[in-house]
C-alpha cells in the first residue's frame, strides 16, 4: 500500500503494531478459511480483531485493507468481498422490504488454474467440488432460482436423495447441501404464500462469481452439443 505508512501515523501507532495488526488479520483469514472449509468470514470478526486493544475509529478499514493487498502480493489470494442486497416479498403481503446481509470475506485463488490443479488442488476435495458444480448447474438452469422439492427431484435423478446420511462418495446429503449455503455459494429462504410457506434456494454470491457461473455455463454448453451431435447421429 503506497501511502501505508502516511494512513496510519494518524492513529498514533507504531508500524510494528501496525504489522502486527497485519499479520494476525492474515493469520485469522488463512486459518478460518481452512478450519471452516472456505465459508465466509464475517467483517465483524475482523474488526474485533482489531480493536480489543485498539480504539481508534477508521483502523479497522485500514488494517483490513493492507492484510488484503498483502494476501494477494504474498499468498496469491483474493481477499473477495462479498454484500448482497436483496428484496424480499410474500405473496399476499402489499410491502416489500430490503434484506441487507453484513460485509463477509473469502479468499480466493489467483494461481492460473492449471498450475493450481498440479501443485494446489488437494484430490480429496474433487467429490465435494463435483456435487457443488452440479448443483449449482442445476439452480442455473431452473433460471437461478428453484424449490427445495424440484431441486432434490433433480438429485435424486442423480442417486441423491434427502434420506442418505452415508453416501458413499458424499456422506450425508442434507448436509452437504447445507454446506453450500454456508459457503454462500447457495442462498436459502423461506417464502410465504397463500398455499402455506416453502424452502427456495438461489444461487449466491460465490456461485455468481464469472469465474463460477461462466465454467458452468461453458460445461452445459459442451452437454448440448454432445445431445445435439446425438441426435443428428440417431
Amino acid at each position: 500500500m503506497a501511502n501505508s505508512l502516511e494512513d496510519f501515523s494518524q492513529f498514533d501507532i507504531s508500524k510494528e503494531e501496525k504489522d502486527k495488526l497485519v499479520a494476525e488479520v492474515i493469520r485469522y483469514v488463512l486459518y478460518k478459511t481452512y478450519q471452516s472449509s472456505g465459508c465466509p468470514i464475517k467483517r465483524e470478526e475482523l474488526t474485533q480483531l482489531i480493536t480489543k486493544n485498539y480504539r481508534q475509529r477508521g483502523l479497522p478499514s485500514l488494517v483490513i485493507n493492507e492484510a488484503r493487498e498483502k494476501l494477494s502480493s504474498i499468498f496469491g489470494y483474493e481477499m473477495k468481498e462479498l454484500q448482497r442486497v436483496r428484496s424480499s416479498t410474500n405473496q399476499g403481503q402489499s410491502s416489500q422490504h430490503s434484506l441487507v446481509d453484513a460485509k463477509s470475506y473469502v479468499i480466493i485463488s489467483k494461481i492460473p488454474p492449471e498450475v493450481y490443479r498440479k501443485h494446489v488442488e488437494n484430490t480429496k476435495t474433487f467429490s465435494s467440488s463435483g456435487f457443488t458444480f452440479a448443483v449449482i448447474g442445476i439452480v442455473h438452469l431452473a433460471g437461478g432460482k428453484i424449490s427445495e422439492e424440484d431441486l432434490w427431484d433433480q438429485l435424486k435423478r442423480m442417486g441423491l436423495h434427502d434420506s442418505d446420511e452415508g453416501h458413499p462418495v458424499f456422506g450425508n446429503i442434507k448436509q452437504q447441501l447445507e454446506s453450500l449455503v454456508q459457503q454462500r455459494y447457495l442462498q436459502k429462504d423461506k417464502v410465504n404464500n397463500v398455499d402455506g410457506s416453502s424452502i427456495v434456494f438461489e444461487l449466491a454470491e460465490r456461485a455468481l462469481d464469472d469465474s463460477v457461473i461462466g465454467r458452468v455455463k461453458e460445461y452445459i454448453g459442451q452437454i448440448m452439443k454432445k445431445d445435439d451431435a446425438s441426435e443428428e447421429i440417431d
